[in-house]
């Protein structure tokens, strides 16, 4: 079981071998809590989420630490402060922003199913010394001073970029072709364009903390060298970000720890997500098109989206490629997951004819993830190939609890599907046997559902009664406890035999090129509301899929 994985520092997909099988360290640059994250913020939590997810089934879910901080000092913080709350004083305002803004970004990035991480530190819990002695801002910053590779200047202590023979490795820029443009900052009382802060005073109106070159905070990339070799050590396995944090913050974490410990390298791996756009531009308040996740989830072009969807929309492109985020992007991610759930509806209706309990105890039947889906995710997290192979299995649910079993692990292990809530966030099992539109009114009462279906409870909520009566769906409670009576699952399976035997015919006529007798089919079945989509299996043959015209 070899996992490989594209190192930017060398370029290439290397084999994962980490420093200590038994203590695998990860570090992830987290958010700016000035403002709600966006989609581009999300892609990382996405990804790298996927990635601690395959490294605990590796190494095991105890050998496995993910660091991902949380950045609450920075100028960013101070002026949307006093934007919002000039009455207050500037540090109550920034608590308040930093407060608000941090669990929405909690709220957000669980609402895509992303785990948490196992520590997320916040920058200003280690600017000074601590009591436990974990590594801090101003100590690391007297130690590079101590070393040459520091200097006090201009009011500021600013890192010493020529005393790094290899700095800009990571970026692949060298020392002597760094020019000051527009993100290396022009002041006079540099060495080097190239140097950059450490610390900075602050003035009597702005955050600051007591330290050997005055009253000041840090600069910004000085708190990631702290909170990871706080929490991994001086070095560590892998260091993950967004492409756009390459330079000048990786590169200059780098130049920090290094410098500071003495060692050859901060992390032995380097992974880098791509960009994210949005219908065909980048991202821009200006433009019109900046979207948040809480945007998406909320109300985006006119709706609210599920946040599986999300997450499937965004698994659905290799992470290293560029995404064009869109309307059409995010509906096809909702159909198939309307699809699968459909899917999931035949195989309650086929197999477990309409019983709670016995479904009630497949859901807690775990099953391995097609190996396939493993394979994939081993070969630089490449989650359109492990989703290939989970769609090539989708025709199989309803006929297979096995299989169905797995399709439903592998969709888990992914993020995309969290089986103690299936009635939510748009996977409804039910989805299918009554009207489409039903489902919206679900998802707010899915859990407390859920809970009684396992729970055997006897009585439902009023909400819970009301929604299922506009859906049609009758419940009832016996000896056995809680069953539910579905009007129309007769005619639902009667009319799901139909459309699967014209399906087939239809394939046939194609198979011996009578186009005409295809078409004929697909507007009778288009006349019942079934929507027909072609396309190919994993081994390239055709095959066609369905759905309920919305």
């Amino acid at each position: 079981m070899e996992l490989r994985l594209y190192n930017t520092l060398f370029r290439a997909k290397q084999a994962f071998e980490p420093l200590d099988p038994s203590s695998v360290r990860m570090y992830v640059c987290g958010p700016t809590v000035y403002d709600f994250a966006h989609i581009g913020n999300a892609r990382p939590v996405i990804v790298f989420d996927v990635l601690f997810r395959v490294l605990r089934r590796i190494y095991g879910e105890q050998h496995v630490t993910y660091v991902r901080n949380i950045t609450d000092v920075d100028d960013k913080i101070n002026d949307r402060a006093a934007r919002d709350f000039p009455d207050l004083s500037l540090n109550d305002a920034i608590r308040r922003v930093t407060e608000s803004t941090a669990n929405q970004f909690h709220a957000d990035v669980a609402a895509l199913g992303c785990l948490p991480p196992t520590f997320e530190p916040r920058a200003t819990e280690f600017v000074l010394p601590r009591a436990d002695g974990r590594t801090d801002m101003v100590s690391l910053i007297r130690t590079l001073i101590a070393k040459g590779h520091a200097y006090e200047a201009g009011g500021e202590v600013l890192f010493d970029t020529a005393t790094m023979a290899d700095y800009g490795r990571l970026s692949a820029r060298k020392l002597d072709e760094q020019r000051p443009g527009a993100r290396v900052a022009v002041d006079a009382h540099k060495r080097n364009p190239a140097d950059f802060v450490l610390w900075k005073l602050s003035s009597p109106n702005e955050p600051g903390w007591e330290s050997p070159w005055g009253r000041g905070r840090p600069g910004w990339h000085i708190e990631c060298s702290a909170m990871s070799a706080a929490y991994l050590g001086e070095v560590f396995d892998i260091h993950g970000g967004g492409l756009d944090l390459i330079f000048p913050h990786h590169e200059n974490e780098i130049a920090q720890s290094r410098c500071a410990h003495g060692t050859s390298v901060m992390a032995n791996y380097w992974l880098h997500n791509e960009f994210v756009h949005v219908e065909g531009a980048k991202m821009s308040k200006s433009l019109g098109n900046f979207v948040t996740i809480r945007d998406l989830l909320t109300s985006w072009r006119g709706r609210p989206w599920a946040g599986n969807a999300v997450r499937l929309a965004m698994l659905s492109s290799h992470y290293r490629m560029p995404i064009d985020w869109s309307a059409e992007r995010m509906a096809e991610a909702e159909r198939e997951l309307l699809f699968v759930a459909d899917q999931f509806s035949s195989l309650w209706a086929n197999r477990f004819n309409d019983q709670p309990a016995p479904f009630a105890q497949w859901l807690s039947e775990k099953h391995d993830p097609y190996a396939e889906t493993f394979e994939g995710l081993l070969d630089d997290l490449n989650t359109p190939g492990a989703l290939a192979s989970i769609r090539s299995r989708y025709s199989e649910i309803p006929r297979d609890p096995i299989s169905a079993g797995r399709v439903l692990s592998s969709l888990e292990f992914l993020g995309i599907v969290d089986r103690r809530t299936l009635f939510l966030n748009g996977f409804p099992i039910l989805r299918g046997i009554y009207d489409a539109e039903a489902i919206r009114g679900m998802n707010s009462v899915g859990r407390e559902f859920q809970i009684a279906l396992l729970n055997g409870e006897k009585v439902l909520p009023p909400n819970v009664s009301n929604v299922f009566q506009e859906a049609k769906i009758k419940v009832e409670f016996g000896p056995g406890g809680l069953t539910f009576l579905i009007r129309e699952a007769e005619d639902v399976r009667r009319d799901r035999e139909k459309i699967e035997s014209l399906i087939s015919a239809r394939a046939a006529a194609r198979l011996r090129k009578d186009y005409g007798e295809s078409d004929r089919i697909r507007d009778e079945l288009a006349s019942m509301g079934i929507a027909l989509k072609d396309g190919k299996d994993a081994d390239g043959k055709p095959t066609t899929t369905w759905e309920v015209m919305r």
